[in-house]
């Protein structure tokens, strides 16, 4: 195992490539897809961390750093028009990587399924949270601070302004 241990300074982006590049070890297909891109680079771009750039090298390994990215990963998705890009999208629809499976390994079947479920219940709670941290905020701008306005309040607004437009064209009618 120590010689597939990189031997670049520990990082996280280094731990994430080896951990990645056990994952295609053990799904050559993936790999084999991947290594008519070598020399190109991707970057990762998950929520509150710095983005991630990852260089695909001979063999289909993945390694850190590389040139300017040819696709983008972020939570809603990829995006490029690259056929790096487009090779990314397929892997995303047909690798299927299970943690629990990786992780039991490592720990053993029945702490590998409390990780996980403890894993998928912290990331509930974190989606719940920025759910109803979003749906505080929306309240304060809307009623608290009136910084926003309601749809429906600026549509009856626009309906009283559209009918009083409409009386007065009848009271300068009757002027005239």
């Amino acid at each position: 195992m120590s010689d597939a241990l990189p031997k670049a300074k520990a990082t996280p982006a280094v731990a994430f490539c080896f951990l990645l590049n056990q994952l295609l070890d053990r799904e050559r297909w993936a790999r084999q897809r991947l290594e008519h891109f070598a020399g190109q680079s991707v970057e990762l771009r998950p929520p509150l961390l710095p983005p991630l750039r990852l260089a695909i090298a001979a063999g289909g390994r993945i390694e850190e750093g590389g040139p300017e990215p040819s696709a983008a990963v972020t939570l809603n998705g990829i995006s490029g028009t690259s056929a790096l890009a487009d090779e990314l999208r397929y892997l995303a629809r047909h690798f299927r990587w299970d943690a629990e499976e990786e992780l039991s390994r490592l720990v053993g079947d029945v702490a590998a399924q409390r990780i996980g479920g403890t894993v998928r219940a912290l990331a509930r709670w974190q989606m719940d949270a920025a759910r109803r941290v979003g749906e505080t905020l929306a309240e304060y701008a809307t009623t608290e601070s009136g910084t926003l306005v309601r749809r429906r309040e600026l549509q009856d607004f626009a309906a009283e302004v559209e009918r009083l437009r409409v009386a007065i064209d009848r009271l300068e009618r009757r002027l005239a």
